[in-house]
């Protein structure tokens, strides 16, 4: 379980097809801290850590066939920048929104528009009926997950939607590099997909 709250953007030292797999080496900051078979978000997607290097601050984690077809991940390559945040401790403050780490779709970046104060990213992603009754959209002032950032959606559309980031946001994740055509990790509010589903019980 995360909270969206983005711990650094970190970079990608390698990445390795393997079995139709993708193994990617990611040098972090607090590499050193991390165990094997620990859960760490990548770009909002939940990943195992599988071995760790102390002495060169990497380690390594696989992500598989279905979760390359719903996110970014296979796009990523040396140098990338990729969003880190390690799961929620039980004890701690949720700061941003209940994530789950379980991407559902990527959506396109279509403008981006420089505020007093902030920048606007529109996003938009392929709207699907039966994904739409079971909770898989945006609402106005709702929360969405954009690359494992816990952000308020406004100007929600099908298929469309905005977010407004603070310079703090944009310097301390990889919304930096987020460009008209970028292609992001989604994952919709699960409250939204709760009562979704409890609507179609009736």
């Amino acid at each position: 379980m995360f909270s969206g709250i983005v711990e650094e953007p970190a970079t990608v030292v390698a990445s390795t097809s393997k079995d139709g797999n993708i193994e990617l080496t990611v040098k972090s900051s607090f590499a050193n801290e991390l165990k094997i078979d620990q859960s760490v978000a990548h770009n909002g997607v939940c990943l195992t850590v599988t071995s760790v290097n102390p002495d060169e601050k990497t380690y390594t984690v696989t992500a598989v066939e279905e979760t390359l077809r719903r996110s970014n991940l296979g796009l990523l390559e040396p140098g990338s920048k990729v969003n880190l945040e390690r799961s929620m401790m039980m004890n701690g403050r949720l700061d941003g929104h209940i994530v789950q780490g379980h991407v559902d779709c990527t959506a396109r970046c279509t403008a981006r528009k420089e505020l007093d104060g902030s920048v606007e990213f529109t996003f938009e992603y392929e709207p699907d009926a039966e994904m739409e009754r079971q909770g898989y959209f945006t609402v106005e002032k709702g929360s969405v997950t954009v690359n494992g950032v816990s952000l308020t959606v406004c100007n929600s559309g099908r298929g469309t939607f905005g977010v407004a980031i603070i310079p703090y946001t944009l310097e301390h994740t990889n919304f930096c590099d987020i460009k008209i055509g970028t292609i992001v990790n989604l994952e919709f509010d699960i409250i939204g997909k709760y009562v979704a589903r409890l609507a179609s019980l009736n």
